[in-house]
């Protein structure tokens, strides 16, 4: 395991040239889907960033009023997309660089969401080297929920209880998200293994006495902790419903099975079909097939790469599923309530 924050996407190593994903890679790369896209960043960034600005002045003006649950409910949404932009940071679609991805990815995701950029590129990093792996991919590790039928018969305690329902109680328990990546970056900044966890710790302590006053000061105490709740729980949905579709209820992998590289990436992930809302709302990350494959390339060319992936996938006869939104969270629930049949 390497040192938290040491490793990012861009340093997975794709396979030796001649292979199925470097004839792939070099279709992609001459239909110019590589190539940088700093105006379309420019353009995002701003857009979020007025809107961010916007809504807490709309906070402040409002005062002590039930109506800032409206604003709560729309910081939710805003603080997925800054989410989203440090994700993009991170597999630097933005910089070609690390020095100016890490200090924007600091900024908007330690000091604007009170997210760790450190701990999650590390987190992220593993689960792009092995998605859907029981043992090697922290997104599908036993926690409260259990993602295999063996992970299910080895849990114990509250993953135990959680596990016999998990399906039902899914979407329930991401209201709980948010709050969780503020511990797990609290968390991570205690551990000796974090890179640059003073400035990281500094940053996320800046967010949350800085959040914490602007709620209190402005609003009475009852309705500061209804927005709270308001605002991290739908943030943590809003998260869950992004991630849930990618990888939940595709093939597992455990102990010594690994694919190669593009096999590993396309058989354990799943496209979302839509339209430009479902871009926008999913951050891209409904082309997830094309992500995984080329994690670099800029959110916008990941619907222009798509159909060179899957005629490619269709070619060397690699199964490419693909499916829309709300059959994506059925399939997702169907596999969770299928994992937690041995504790019923």
């Amino acid at each position: 395991m390497t040192r938290l924050g040491q490793v990012t996407i861009d340093d997975l190593a794709p396979p030796v040239r001649g292979s199925d994903y470097s004839r792939l890679s070099q279709r992609i790369s001459e239909a110019g889907l590589f190539r940088r896209r700093p105006g379309y960043y420019v353009a995002r960034f701003a857009v979020v960033g007025v809107l961010f600005a916007a809504a807490w002045l709309a906070f402040f003006l409002l005062g002590d009023s039930w109506w800032q649950l409206a604003v709560a409910a729309f910081l939710a949404v805003l603080f997925g997309q800054i989410a989203l932009l440090a994700h993009d940071l991170a597999h630097r679609q933005v910089f070609r660089r690390r020095r100016p991805t890490e200090a924007l990815g600091l900024l908007v995701g330690n000091l604007g969401i009170g997210l760790s950029y450190g701990w999650w590129m590390d987190k992220h990093t593993r689960h792009h080297a092995n998605p859907n792996h029981e043992e090697l991919d922290p997104d599908v590790a036993p926690d409260i929920l259990v993602w295999s039928q063996r992970q299910a018969r080895h849990s114990s305690g509250l993953a135990r209880f959680i596990g016999r329902r998990q399906a039902a109680l899914f979407f329930p328990l991401l209201t709980l998200e948010g709050l969780n990546l503020h511990v797990s970056g609290f968390r991570a900044v205690c551990s000796p293994g974090l890179k640059r966890r003073s400035l990281e710790a500094l940053l996320l302590t800046t967010h949350v006495v800085a959040y914490l006053a602007a709620v209190f000061l402005v609003l009475s105490p009852g309705k500061a902790l209804v927005f709270i709740a308001v605002h991290q729980g739908l943030w943590g949905v809003y998260m869950g419903s992004i991630f849930a579709p990618n990888h939940k209820g595709m093939p597992m992998f455990s102990g010594d099975e690994r694919p190669d590289f593009l096999r590993r990436q396309v058989l354990t992930s799943r496209n979302v079909r839509g339209g430009w809302f479902t871009d926008v709302a999913l951050g891209g990350l409904n082309y997830q097939i094309e992500h995984h494959l080329f994690p670099s390339m800029p959110s916008p060319h990941l619907r222009r790469a798509q159909p060179i992936v899957r005629d490619y996938c269709a070619e060397i006869g690699v199964p490419y599923h693909e499916t829309g939104l709300v059959t994506s969270y059925r399939e997702a629930l169907r596999h969770l309530h299928h994992a937690g049949a041995p504790l019923r």
